[in-house]
């Protein structure tokens, strides 16, 4: 990835994205923390849209969102152009996401998942690349 990673999360999903930044330095990929940056709560539409909204204009090629579920982040980015936002809950999904649908915002649930799957699941994220082929037809109907 050329351009940082962009990540936010809410109040629920604070602690599990400040440990997923120490996972994302110590394998030195770069990115850009859009907030929250405590646990006092915060709407998260709000945090979502600046991730969604950059995607979508290609300012960086992947987001990261984290709330309680993941559920509300995804919900909002997938309302933006551009955007394929996924909440996988384990690394078969994880790596699905990437090759088949060519995820771009990956949507993790802070209350949800053991803080080690959480990290596995960003990794294949991170290095799956997209298969095209048979799928890029249906990505391109997405997007249309």
């Amino acid at each position: 990835m050329a351009r940082p990673l962009l990540i936010a999360a809410d109040h629920g999903g604070f602690e599990l994205k400040e440990r997923l930044k120490k996972y994302l330095d110590a394998r030195n990929v770069r990115y850009e923390d859009l907030g929250t940056h405590s646990e006092d709560s915060v709407d998260y539409p709000d945090l979502a849209r600046a991730v969604a909204e950059a995607v979508g204009r290609g300012e960086s090629e992947r987001g990261l969102l984290v709330c309680g579920t993941g559920q509300g982040m995804a919900m909002t980015a997938n309302r933006y152009r551009g955007v394929r936002a996924a909440t996988p809950f384990d690394e078969a999904t994880a790596r699905l996401v990437r090759e088949h649908n060519d995820a771009n915002i990956l949507a993790l649930g802070g209350r949800v998942l053991d803080p080690a799957l959480a990290e596995r699941i960003l990794g294949l994220f991170l290095e799956t690349p997209f298969s095209g082929g048979r799928h890029e037809r249906r990505i391109h109907k997405i997007d249309s």
